[in-house]
Order: structure tokens, then C-alpha cells, then sequence
């Protein structure tokens, strides 16, 4: 009877973080793509229509989350600086798979490769979102904890505390992304022109001003 408690539990806890990383996925996909549409000065995507850019990089951006969980987690054992660093040179991962389509591996390159030379900015912009999270996360699981009367409810608002807190992350890293562009000489990388401007015609030229009186003398 208890090994069969401990099991279903086991299945609970599971299924609470494979939904909360599928929430997280999501949310951090479609932010990106926000910040990225926002970049015209304008809105042109619905919500549908971020979710189906995000769509085609779900798989990446899974993959890609967990190699980072895990560097990460690892780095935070050995004695926290390695964790530190790993958390700062890959701070742009999700910007790089949603609006350049890099690959899982290739993605952890091209945040290295942005973010060299703009370490310690970076590091502080990370650090601080991340106590934000951190705390935001908190509060949630202590509230959920003093409310919750079985593990169903718990993993309903564990999801529900990870999809508060997705956004705050993946803003940062849209945000990141952008500005390391500019630092870098390219401000343009990446950015989705706006429906207006893909619709836009030029008006045709004026026509030729016939000649003087004078111009065949």
C-alpha cells in the first residue's frame, strides 16, 4: 500500500514538472516572438499567431531548456561560480533558436558568442531576474502549500507558478538578445518588419515634365 502511494506520487511529481516545463517552453517561445514583433514599434501578431511561430521550435526549445537546467544545476554544485558563469554566457539560448532557427547545440554557441565581451552587464541583468523569479516563485509555493489539500492541486498551481514566472526570463532574454545585437554593429538581426510595412507599395515615379518652348532651340 505505501509502495503504491510512493509510486503514485512519484507519477504526480512527473507529471507536475513535465507540465511545468512544457508551460515554461511555451511562454518563453511566444515572449520572444513578442519582443521580436515589437521591435517595428508596433503589434502585428495575435496570440495565435505567436503560438504558431513558436510551434516549430517547441522541440529545440525543450531540449534546449533542459541541457541548460542541467549545466546549470551541475555549475550551482561546483561551488556556484561555474553556475554563475554558465547562467550569464547563456543567457540569449531562446532568442536564438526562436529568431535566428539555430540549432539546440548551435543556440548555446551563438549566446556565447553574443554576450562575449558584455559579461558583467549581462551577469547583473541575469542575476537580477533571476532573484525576481526566485522570490515570485516563493511566494506562490508557500501560498499554494497553505491552500492545497492534495498532490492534484499542487501540480496545478506548481504549473501555474511556472507559467507566472516564464515570462519574466524570456522578456529579459528578448530584451538581452536585442541589445547585444546593437553592441555588436547589427541592430537589424532578426527583426520581423511589421504588416504595414510588408503591404507597403511605393508610389509610382512622377511623369516627365515636357519640355519648354525654348528646349528644341
Amino acid at each position: 500500500m505505501v509502495n503504491g502511494v510512493a509510486g503514485s506520487s512519484l507519477v504526480l511529481v512527473l507529471l507536475g514538472a513535465i507540465l511545468s516545463l512544457v508551460a515554461s517552453v511555451l511562454y518563453e517561445g511566444m515572449v520572444v516572438s513578442l519582443v521580436r514583433d515589437v521591435q517595428d514599434g508596433r503589434r502585428d501578431l495575435s496570440v495565435g499567431e505567436l503560438f504558431q511561430s513558436v510551434a516549430p521550435v517547441v522541440w529545440p526549445l525543450a531540449a534546449a531548456s533542459i541541457l541548460f537546467a542541467l549545466g546549470v544545476g551541475v555549475g550551482f554544485v561546483l561551488l556556484i561560480v561555474p553556475g554563475l558563469f554558465l547562467l550569464t554566457i547563456w543567457a540569449v539560448i531562446a532568442p536564438a533558436i526562436v529568431i535566428e532557427n539555430q540549432g539546440v547545440i548551435e543556440a548555446f554557441g551563438r549566446s556565447r558568442e553574443l554576450v562575449r565581451g558584455n559579461g558583467w552587464p549581462v551577469f547583473g541583468i541575469v542575476l537580477s531576474a533571476a532573484l525576481i523569479t526566485a522570490i515570485v516563485s516563493i511566494v506562490l509555493i508557500s501560498i499554494a502549500a497553505a491552500i492545497a489539500d492534495g498532490p492534484i492541486l499542487r501540480i496545478v498551481l506548481g504549473v501555474l507558478a511556472s507559467t507566472v514566472t516564464a515570462p519574466i526570463t524570456a522578456l529579459v532574454a528578448g530584451v538581452l538578445y536585442y541589445r547585444l545585437l546593437q553592441i555588436k554593429g547589427d541592430p537589424g538581426a532578426g527583426i520581423r518588419p511589421s504588416a504595414a510595412a510588408d503591404d507597403y507599395t511605393p508610389p509610382p515615379p512622377p511623369p516627365p515634365v515636357p519640355p519648354g518652348p525654348g528646349a528644341a532651340a
